[in-house]
């Protein structure tokens, strides 16, 4: 028989829980602050539950009645210094972090609120009602809330979505030397996502300062906890990578507050992060003013149990029985916030003029302007004054044969020497000799602890650097193997790091340079081949560069790391060994946004391409001889970017145009713009614009199919012998 040897973990995991002796040796101002807080926050949601039930919030109204306790007693241990995200629920965080920003040495529940109480409480309330007053002028409402002078760095809709975000914060916080702390808050259903745990896991193999907070409200909207998981105790989650966890009372505030006072203390020393959950119980349904029994889910029974230990009653019961506040003095502070807010909510809507008794409405004035609409997509390029912009045609330094790779290693280098702030993160990006191509050949000796390594867990690192993005201390630069990954971080790339400056009021730049690369023709197959240009072109927020010479690589590689928004550098296989003009020793030139460049002038036919397809259409035009065409080689893609200036220049000559791209045809790029070049230039074209692209299917493995799967030099022969027919 087999011994068994029982195995333990490797990291503690406790229950704290909150005795009588604990409630009577905690200071009479942290209770009484702990208290204002509940006050202010439960008024708060009741506020927001009357104009929902008014339909004067368009949209969720995500209720955290009940789950005060949890937000306030974890964030009292934080200082504004700490960061915090939150769940589509995240009102209470968002104002507990808020209120403690701008009152640190804590609130009287029986003092007026500061003007600065007021503005939080006003501003938060008009973010939820969609008004320009809002931190992001109404465009984040109820479940994307932000302020980072705070260090609240954004409430999240997407169920775990922002999770990664936090461990960025925490890396920067870090790297920047201080001994600050991050903390997201998520919930019962997001602990089960894999955004959640691949983070938990990088998280751990890197020591970072970020704590997991799980606010267990029992149901992620009508589905139990007991449903969802075989273990239901959801702080046993760390245990598997090895990260001290504690469990405690949700509804008790004191509990939560003595628990994340040990957890901020792990974390500040330096022994990397930390889970702590809470058991609490959302009082309401899902969304609105109605409970859970409502609909079924829950029972009566069960909710009375849970409002019976409401953290607000809990609190007042310990103040009333140690003599620091009477129960006429608990109930004024009720009153007295309820009136404010009620106050605070009048500023924002207004009676129906003519309209039934108490019929409201929101105030004209308050509403965004709607001409603001695309207003902060992306930034204004302000980042560049000052930069040592070149012309976009010919050489502006002296050129040698370069080999592309170096080029890439090369540039990295010297930005890294230049610029503390950029970090560069990928699957191993910090062995083989610069990784898998060569991009990071040398970099990880001369830049110890900026080349970093991650698991395999793309989902995890780029959500990561999307928060040191949005930290904005430093500029991360990510590799994705081959582009294909990109699905499997799909949330992180377009829900978040795409959306962020605009979705939080298009104040803030979120600079993140990712290096994609397309590896048609290696063999590699459907799930290593795709060129991504088509399905970025078609989500918000990103600019697209696609160098093709390693002179071009230089100078958009330097344009991607002065932008403050997110860039997409694309690179291809088929480059990476090839050789063609690049700098001899200067490598801080910086090519222009949004200008294109002619490969060779032409007057037959306008030919759009990129990338690697921009080498085989140079061979296909001299080899075929025929049509005398213009090449242009696009260099920036997305929908911002475009230089139609020099498209509608060439046009005006040659009145037709081909696009020309390697990849499939069902994710095309140039679908999109083969459309706005209709748009743009009807009364130009003497013909519908023509399109080479690859197959529908995706590249297989056999080299024959494959060939059959992409475009190159043969297809474009081909479209310019139709050209030449007419």
């Amino acid at each position: 028989m087999p011994e068994h040897h029982p195995l333990v973990p490797a990291s503690p995991w406790v229950e704290v829980v909150a005795t009588e002796a604990d409630w009577d040796a905690a200071e009479p101002h942290l209770l009484r602050s702990i208290y204002a807080q509940l006050v202010w926050i439960r008024s708060f949601e009741q506020q927001v539950l009357d104009l929902a039930s008014g339909g004067l919030i368009h949209g969720p109204a995500h209720s955290s009645i009940g789950q005060e306790g949890g937000a306030v007693g974890s964030v009292l241990a934080l200082t504004s210094e700490d960061s915090v995200n939150g769940s589509h629920r995240g009102h209470h965080q968002f104002l507990a972090k808020a209120l403690h920003h701008v009152e640190p040495k804590g609130l009287d529940p029986l003092e007026a609120p500061s003007e600065q109480v007021r503005e939080v409480l006003l501003r938060t309330l008009a973010e939820i009602c969609g008004l320009d007053r809002g931190w992001s002028h109404g465009r984040g409402g109820s479940m994307h809330l932000q302020w980072k002078a705070a260090g609240a760095m954004g409430t999240n809709a997407i169920v775990g979505g922002g999770v990664p975000q936090a461990a960025g914060f925490a890396w920067s916080h870090r790297q920047a030397g201080t001994d600050a702390v991050a903390v997201t808050y998520f919930g019962d259903g997001a602990v089960n996502i894999g955004s959640t745990l691949e983070t938990m896991n990088l998280a751990a193999a890197w020591q970072l300062p970020v704590c997991f907070f799980i606010e267990n409200n029992q149901y992620a909207v009508s589905t139990s906890v007991h449903e969802s998981t075989a273990e239901p105790r959801l702080s046993a989650r760390g245990l598997g990578f090895n990260i001290a966890s504690w469990k405690v009372d949700g509804m008790d505030p004191l509990a939560v507050h003595l628990a994340m006072t040990e957890a901020v203390e792990h974390m500040r020393r330096g022994r990397g992060p930390t889970v702590v959950e809470a058991d609490t119980y959302r009082f309401f349904h899902q969304n609105g003013a109605f409970a859970g029994s409502a609909f079924g889910y829950r029972d009566k029974e069960e909710e009375r149990a849970w409002r019976d230990r409401d953290p607000l009653r809990q609190t007042a019961a310990h103040l009333e029985r140690r003599g620091i506040m009477t129960a006429d003095e608990t109930a004024e502070a009720v009153a007295t916030a309820r009136a404010v807010m009620e106050e605070i909510g009048s500023r924002l809507v207004e009676p129906v003029p003519g309209g039934k008794p108490g019929q409201r409405q929101i105030r004209a004035t308050e509403w965004p302007d709607p001409d603001w609409v695309d207003v902060g997509v992306r930034g204004d390029l302000a980042e560049f004054e000052g930069a040592r912009v070149v012309d976009p045609a010919g050489f502006a330094v002296p050129v040698q044969d370069t080999k592309f790779i170096e080029s890439v290693a090369a540039v990295m280098r010297r930005r890294m020497e230049t610029d503390d702030g950029v970090v560069v993160m990928g699957e191993d990006v910090h062995r083989l000799n610069g990784g898998t191509n060569g991009a990071t050949r040398g970099l990880p000796d001369r830049f110890p602890g900026r080349i970093l390594g991650t698991p395999i867990s793309e989902n995890a690192f780029a959500g990561l650097a999307g928060g040191i993005a949005l930290d904005g201390r430093h500029t991360p630069v990510v590799e994705f193997m081959y582009a294909d990954f990109m699905w499997v971080a799909a949330d992180q790339l377009f829900n978040q790091i795409g959306k962020a400056r605009h979705m939080y009021g298009g104040g803030s730049g979120v600079p993140l340079v990712l290096r994609s690369k397309v590896a048609m023709g290696t063999g590699y197959g459907s799930q290593h081949s795709m060129d991504p240009a088509g399905v970025f072109a078609t989500n918000p927020g990103w600019r697209i560069v696609a160098p093709s010479t390693p002179y071009d690589y230089v100078g958009l590689m330097n344009a991607a790391l002065t932008c403050q928004d997110p860039v997409v550098v694309l690179e291809h296989v088929d480059l990476y060994g090839s050789t063609g003009p690049g700098p001899v020793d200067d490598l801080d030139y910086v090519l222009p946004v949004g200008r294109a460049v002619v490969r060779r002038p032409g007057s037959d036919v306008t030919v759009l391409t990129y990338l690697g397809m921009v080498p085989f259409v140079l061979e296909a035009v001299e080899e075929f001889g025929q049509v005398d065409a213009e090449v242009i080689d696009l260099r920036w893609l997305d929908r911002a970017s475009i230089d139609w200036e020099l498209i509608e220049q060439s046009l005006t000559k040659t009145n037709q145009v081909l696009i020309a791209e390697q990849g499939a045809v069902g994710t095309s790029y140039g679908g999109w713009l083969a459309d706005e070049i209709h748009r743009r230039f009807f009364d130009l074209l003497d013909a519908p614009v023509r399109r080479v692209t690859g197959a529908e299917a995706s590249p297989s493995i056999s080299k024959v199919l494959e060939r059959a799967a992409i475009a190159q030099k043969d297809e474009v022969i081909a479209e310019l012998v139709e050209i030449a027919r007419y």
